[in-house]
């Protein structure tokens, strides 16, 4: 914000969600969300709990991307357009924090991107981001996303403060108030905390 005047932005609509899913499905997988149907209905899995399993050990997806190839493709498998509403338990954390939600949109991919073994699991108010270890927490707050991180050693600086009473488990917290601050520097330091992970 330049001397009191930002320009508005509006809220992330779901089916706008949605489409970057999707499209980041492709990237990411390899396979769009209706080739995945398309591979669901061949393999003739039917739960959800069977889609997540077989995605993941057949096709080496992780767990995240897995299961919402699963919550998405349930309407497809029935011929409805896939829905972005209950039973997303990210949409319904970012339901009511746009802000968050859009630094979570250009975020996410990036991570997704520091290998085939990240793995992103909802927990009750936050998202756990794993590889053989939990190396950070995206957790929705007013007007930003917290991005918690563990690396170990490193001294807090600037706006990588201490994690103090906000996570634990982590070491540091980062609060991220806009997409333009998702920048080398931060993504450099959630990498560090990947790396360590092993």
């Amino acid at each position: 914000m330049l001397f009191g005047m930002a320009e508005e932005k509006k809220p992330i609509r779901p089916e706008e969600s949605l489409a970057k899913m999707v499209a980041a499905l492709k990237e990411t997988t390899g396979r769009s969300l209706e080739e995945w149907v398309e591979v669901i209905k061949e393999k003739g899995w039917q739960k959800h709990g069977e889609i997540v399993s077989g995605i993941k050990s057949e096709f080496g997806v992780t767990h995240g991307y897995a299961n919402q190839i699963a919550l998405r493709s349930k309407d497809l498998l029935a011929g409805a357009e896939p829905k972005a509403e209950s039973g997303d338990p990210v949409a319904e954390m970012f339901s009511k924090r746009p802000d968050a939600k859009a630094v979570y949109d250009v975020l996410a991919p990036k991570i997704q991107a520091f290998g085939s073994d990240v793995d992103v699991a909802p927990k009750k108010g936050y998202l756990s981001l794993r590889r053989a270890k939990q190396f950070a927490v995206l957790q929705p707050a007013a007007g930003r996303l917290d991005v918690g991180i563990q690396l170990k050693g490193i001294e807090p600086v600037g706006r990588l403060e201490a994690s103090g009473s906000f996570n634990a488990m982590l070491t540091h917290r980062v609060r991220v108030t806009s997409a333009d601050e998702v920048d080398p520097e931060l993504l450099g330091w959630l990498r560090n905390a990947y790396e360590a992970a092993k």
